[in-house]
C-alpha cells in the first residue's frame, strides 16, 4: 500500500495528521505527544500507510537531528537566570546528582529486568534520564502548577536535554567496546568544540541583531542560518556536540541585555510546535510493535523501578536543603515525561548498534519508547488531578492586570476582587494607584512594558490584561506586549476620549484588538456615570431571569461589562462579540441613574450606549 501513495501526499498528510493531533489535544487539554504518538503507530506497524525510512531515506536522521537542535534552542531561548532566583540549587542539583540517581537506577533496572548487557543497559539508563520540554512544557500549560514547580520542571527538562545527550554518546562508545583513554577524548572534544562555538555563535548573532545590521524581516532567517551552523560545525568537531552548542547558544542570548530576541522565540515556537508534530509521527511509524516483546517478563518491574524508584530518589536528594515543601517535591517528582530528545537518539544510536552486531542492541527502542509512552499516558492523566489535591495548582487562572489607575479602573478592579478574581492594578503614576491601595488592591508601580516589569511582575495565574488608561498609546502598548503572553483572546483595552477625538490615529490590521464594553463608550463617559451615581452590581442568571430580562428590568439603565461562567471565566463584553451567557452564569453591569450623562452623551452618530445591550 505504501508504494501505491505518492511522497508529496504521504508528506502533505503527515502535517496534516500533526497539526490536526495539535489541534484535537488542545482542544481536550492533554499534551499533544500522546495523540501523536498514536497517529504515528497506526499510520505505521498497525495500517503500514508510511514508512518513513523509505519516504525520507539516508535524509532521515540528519532531518531529526536538525530538527531537535530547533527544538532545544527554541526552549533554551526561554531560561533567563533571573527567573530562577532562589531555585538554582534544586535544578543544578537535578540535573547533576538527580541525573547520576536516575542513570544509576535505570541502568541497574534494565541490567537486572531486562536482562540487557552493561554496555546497552548504561546507554537505556542514560537516555532514559532526560526529560525533555517538547512533553514537560505543553503538560505544564495543561497542569498550570505554582511558580515554582513550573520553573524547576521547565529548566531541569531544557537544560538535561544536551546532558543526556551527552552522557548516551559516552555509553554508546562504551557500549561499543572503545578503550577508556578513547572515551575521555570523546567527552572532552565534545565538550570544548560545543561549548566554545556555541560562545562564539552567540556573540556573533547578539553583535549583529543588537547593532541591527540585520533587517528586521531577515532577523529570523539569519538566526535559523546561525544556528544551523553552529550545530553542524560541532558535529563536524565532536559527534553529537551540536546538541549542547545550540544549548549554550540560546542561554547566552536569552541573558544578553539590551537584545530583544521576543520576535524570533515566536517564530521558533511556531516551527518548534510543526517539528515537534512531524518528528514524533515519523518516529513513532518506524516502531517495530513485535520488539516489545523482547522486553521479557521483566518489562513491567523495569518501569515502576523508572518511575516509583529512579525519579522520585533523584528528585528528594536534589532538593535537600532547599526551601521546597513535601509537596512540592512529589509533584516534580511525579512529572518527568520523556520527549523527543530521547525518542530521537535512541532511534538514531540503535542503527548504530544494529550495524556493529552489539549484543542485546535490539532492546533500546522499545525499552526507550515504552519509558515515553506510558509517563505521558500515565502522567498526563494523572498530574493534574494530584496538583489539584496538594493545591499546588488553580482550578482556573483568576489573575487579572489593570493598567490604569483611574476611577473607572478601580470601580471595576474592586468589583472583580468581590467578585473572587485576585486583580493587580499597574500604574506608573504613584499617586494615581493610592486610591486602588486605599481599596485593598494589589499594585504595580511601573510601566507595564518596561523591563522592571517583566523581571518582578509575576503572570503566573494571570488569564487577562484589562488595559484602561487614560493613554492610548499606554494601553495599546500593554496588548501588544502581553499578547502573545496571554492570547490574543487575553488582552482587551478601554476606548479612551482621545481615540474618539483622533480616529485617524486608530490602528489597523493585525494591530487591532476589540473594544472593551462598546466602542461607543469610552474611560470618561463611564467615569462622570460613576460620579453621577453609577453602581457595578454583579446578577446570577437564571432560567427566567437572562441577560435580556436583566436590561429590560434596568430600563436600558444597565451596560453589561463581564460574563462569569460557573467555572470562573472571565469573559469581558466587546465591541466585537459577547458572551454566550447562559443561566448559572453571573453578570457584572454597570447599572446607571436615570439622568447619567452615560445614557445621553456620545457623538452624534451614536446611539445611546446602554441599547447595543438590549440587543445582547
Amino acid at each position: 500500500m505504501i508504494e501505491n501513495i505518492p511522497i508529496p501526499l504521504t508528506l502533505t498528510g503527515i502535517v496534516v495528521l500533526g497539526v490536526l493531533a495539535q489541534w484535537i489535544a488542545w482542544r481536550v487539554r492533554l499534551p499533544a505527544i500522546v495523540l501523536l504518538l498514536g497517529v504515528g503507530i497506526v499510520v505505521g506497524p498497525v495500517m503500514h500507510l508510511l514508512d518513513p525510512d523509505a519516504v525520507f531515506g539516508d535524509l532521515l536522521f540528519p532531518f531529526a537531528s536538525l530538527s531537535v537542535a530547533i527544538i532545544l534552542f527554541e526552549g533554551a531561548l526561554t531560561l533567563r537566570f533571573r527567573e530562577i532566583h532562589g531555585l538554582r540549587g534544586p535544578i543544578l542539583n537535578l540535573v547533576t546528582l538527580g541525573a547520576a540517581i536516575n542513570i544509576f537506577v535505570i541502568t541497574a533496572s534494565a541490567l537486572y529486568f531486562l536482562r540487557a548487557p552493561i554496555g546497552v543497559a548504561l546507554l537505556i539508563g542514560t537516555i532514559a534520564s532526560v526529560t525533555g520540554p517538547t512533553v514537560v512544557v505543553p503538560m505544564l500549560r495543561a497542569i498550570r502548577p505554582t511558580p515554582v514547580i513550573d520553573k524547576v520542571l521547565r529548566w531541569e527538562g531544557i537544560i538535561i536535554d544536551p546532558i543526556g545527550a551527552i552522557l548516551a554518546v559516552i555509553a554508546l562508545e562504551f557500549a561499543m567496546k572503545v578503550n577508556n583513554t578513547e572515551i575521555g577524548w570523546v567527552l572532552g572534544k565534545l565538550v570544548v568544540s560545543g561549548t566554545v562555538i556555541g560562545v562564539v555563535a552567540a556573540l556573533l548573532l547578539g553583535g549583529l541583531l543588537k547593532r541591527h545590521l540585520v533587517p528586521w524581516y531577515l532577523r529570523n532567517v539569519v538566526t535559523l542560518a546561525v544556528l544551523f551552523s553552529a550545530f553542524t560545525a560541532s558535529n563536524m568537531l565532536a559527534h553529537e556536540a551540536g546538541l549542547l552548542a545550540v544549548t549554550v547558544m540560546g542561554v547566552i542570548l536569552a541573558n544578553t541585555r539590551g537584545l530583544d530576541m521576543e520576535d524570533v522565540l515566536n517564530f521558533k515556537e511556531s516551527l518548534t510546535v510543526l517539528l515537534v508534530s512531524l518528528l514524533f509521527i515519523i518516529l513513532a511509524a518506524r516502531l517495530d510493535l513485535s520488539s516489545f516483546q523482547t522486553l521479557g517478563w521483566g518489562f513491567p518491574l523495569f518501569l515502576f523501578a523508572v518511575f516509583f524508584v529512579a525519579r522520585p530518589m533523584a528528585v528528594f536528594a536534589s532538593a535537600t536543603g532547599s526551601k521546597l515543601s513535601m509537596r512540592e517535591r512529589g509533584l516534580i517528582a511525579w512529572i518527568g515525561p520523556r520527549g523527543i530528545v530521547a525518542a530521537a537518539v535512541a532511534s538514531l544510536f540503535a542503527l548504530r548498534l544494529e550495524v556493529e552486531q552489539v549484543p542485546g542492541g535490539n532492546l533500546l527502542v522499545p525499552a526507550i519508547f515504552s519509558i515515553i509512552i506510558a509517563s505521558v499516558l500515565i502522567q498526563s492523566f494523572t498530574s493534574r488531578r494530584l496538583a489539584l489535591a496538594w493545591k499546588l495548582a488553580e482550578e482556573q487562572p483568576l489573575g487579572v492586570i489593570i493598567v490604569g489607575s483611574g476611577k473607572v479602573a478601580v470601580a471595576i478592579g474592586e468589583s472583580l476582587k468581590k467578585a473572587g478574581f485576585d486583580v493587580t492594578l499597574a500604574d506608573s503614576n504613584w499617586d494615581a494607584l493610592k486610591r486602588a491601595r486605599m481599596g485593598g488592591l494589589k499594585t504595580y508601580f511601573g510601566s507595564i512594558v518596561s523591563d522592571h516589569a517583566d523581571h518582578h511582575l509575576d503572570l503566573s495565574g494571570v488569564a487577562r490584561l484589562l488595559a484602561m488608561s487614560n493613554r492610548p498609546a499606554q494601553n495599546t502598548l500593554a496588548c501588544l506586549h502581553y499578547r502573545s503572553e496571554l492570547g490574543t483572546d487575553g488582552v482587551y483595552a478601554l476606548r479612551t476620549s482621545e481615540d474618539r477625538d483622533k480616529a485617524q490615529m486608530t490602528l489597523s490590521g493585525s494591530l487591532k484588538m476589540p473594544w472593551l464594553f462598546d466602542d461607543r463608550i469610552d474611560d470618561l463617559t463611564l467615569e462622570k456615570a460613576l460620579d453621577s451615581g453609577a453602581v457595578i452590581k454583579t446578577s446570577k442568571l437564571k432560567e427566567n431571569y437572562t441577560l435580556a430580562n436583566l436590561i429590560e428590568r434596568s430600563e436600558g439603565l444597565a451596560i453589561p461589562l463581564f460574563a462569569i461562567d460557573p467555572k470562573k471565566r472571565l469573559l469581558p463584553f466587546t465591541s466585537s462579540d459577547d458572551p454566550p451567557a447562559r443561566t448559572g452564569w453571573e453578570i457584572m453591569a454597570m447599572h446607571l441613574k436615570s439622568d447619567s450623562p452615560a445614557r445621553t452623551e456620545g457623538t452624534d452618530a451614536d446611539p445611546p450606549p446602554a441599547e447595543p445591550a438590549e440587543s445582547a
